[in-house]
C-alpha cells in the first residue's frame, strides 16, 4: 500500500516585546497553532516564497529574517492520517520580527513563549514547575521503567535535560526537554495523542498547541539560543538605535537567564558588535542612556560574531 504524502510549511515567528519573547499563533482545527500552509507546486516557485505568501495572508506580516529550521515527518503527527488522510511532512522555518499589528479577522495573535514552555524561563529563579510537577512526574516515569538498564538510561536523560541532581542546566536543550515531557506523559499532547497516561496533573506545564507545534516551537527556541553564541541575530529584533541595557534584556529574554551587566557591555563593545550613535535616550527614568547601533562591518571581520552568554548569573 502506497502512502500519499503532502508537503506543508510551518513558521515559528518570534518577536521580543517588553522583555518577553512572543510567538505568533493562529486558530487552527486543533486549537492554537503555528502559522502553516501547504506547498502549491504549481504556484510556488520556492519554499520560502510560499511561506512568505501565506504568512502575509494569515497575519498581514511581511517577514524579514527567515531561515529553514527542520523537517518534521513523524507518522501520525497529524491525527487525520489515521483515517486515510495523507502523511504530512512539514518543513519548518524560523523568522525574527519586531512585533507589529496583525491583520484583523484572521485569528492571529501574539502569545508569550514562556506561557507555552514555562520551565524554560529562569530569569526570576528556578521555575516552580520543575519541583512541583516535572521532577515528581519524571520520578514516576523512572519507576515505571522495565529493568535497571532502562531505568538508568531514563535517569541519565532526565538529569541531563532538566539539570537535576547536580547536573548543570543547558539552555539549548529545549527540544530534549519537551520530548522527555511527551515521552513521560507530562505534556498534554501525549494524552491527546493517546500516548500518555490520563489523569496526570499538568497544572503549570504550559498551554498545548495543535498537532506537534509545541515540539516545533521547542526546536526553534533551542536553535535561537544556540545562535546567540555565533550569529548577531538579536539585532534583528532591536530597533535601529538602542541602549546596551535594551540589548542585554533582549538576550536575557531569549536565553531565559540573567547576565552580569558589565561583562555583557564589555563583550558587545570590545567585540566590535556595536558602535556609538552620538545620541542619548532621555526616556530611561534616570540619567539619559547612550544609544548604540549594530556595526555591520563585524560580519566581514569574523565568522562567528555572536553575543554569547557572558557572565551568566548563578541560578541560586
Amino acid at each position: 500500500m502506497t502512502t500519499e504524502l503532502a508537503i506543508g510549511l510551518n513558521c515559528v515567528i518570534v518577536a521580543v516585546t517588553d522583555e518577553e519573547p512572543r510567538v505568533l499563533l493562529v486558530e487552527g482545527d486543533g486549537g492554537l497553532a503555528l502559522p502553516s500552509g501547504p506547498l502549491d507546486p504549481e504556484r510556488d516557485r520556492t519554499l520560502e516564497l510560499a511561506l512568505r505568501r501565506w504568512v502575509e495572508e494569515q497575519s498581514g506580516l511581511d517577514l524579514g529574517y527567515v531561515e529553514q529550521l527542520y523537517t518534521f515527518g513523524n507518522r501520525n503527527r497529524d491525527p487525520r492520517e489515521r483515517f486515510g488522510a495523507p502523511r504530512v511532512v512539514s518543513i519548518a522555518y524560523l523568522a525574527l520580527v519586531r512585533e507589529a499589528p496583525l491583520a484583523r479577522g484572521g485569528g492571529a495573535r501574539w502569545v508569550a513563549c514562556y506561557d507555552l514552555l514555562p520551565w524554560e524561563d529562569w530569569r526570576a529563579g528556578r521555575p516552580a514547575a520543575l519541583d512541583r510537577a516535572i521532577a515528581p512526574g519524571l520520578t514516576r516515569w523512572l519507576a515505571a521503567s522495565i529493568g535497571g538498564q532502562e531505568r538508568a538510561g531514563r535517569r541519565e536523560r532526565a538529569e541531563i535535560a532538566f539539570g537535576l541532581h547536580g547536573a548543570p542546566w543547558d539552555g539549548e536543550r529545549v527540544l530534549d526537554r519537551f520530548e522527555l515531557l511527551y515521552e513521560s506523559g507530562l505534556a498534554a499532547e501525549a494524552e491527546r495523542d493517546g500516548a500518555g497516561a490520563t489523569g496526570v496533573d499538568r497544572a503549570g506545564l504550559g498551554q498545548p498547541l495543535a498537532l506537534d507545534h509545541r515540539r516545533i516551537l521547542a526546536s526553534a527556541l533551542g536553535r535561537l539560543r544556540g545562535k546567540l553564541r555565533y550569529r548577531p541575530v538579536v539585532f534583528e529584533l532591536l530597533p535601529e538605535s538602542f541602549t546596551l541595557l535594551q540589548a542585554q534584556r533582549l538576550v536575557e529574554a531569549l536565553a531565559g537567564v540573567r547576565l552580569h551587566k558589565q561583562n555583557f557591555r564589555r563583550l558587545v563593545e570590545e567585540g566590535g558588535l556595536v558602535e556609538r550613535t552620538g545620541e542619548k535616550n532621555p526616556h530611561t527614568g534616570g540619567r539619559p542612556a547612550e544609544l548604540f547601533r549594530f556595526r555591520r562591518d563585524v560580519l566581514r571581520e569574523r565568522p562567528a560574531p555572536g553575543v554569547g552568554l557572558p557572565g551568566l548569573k548563578s541560578h541560586g
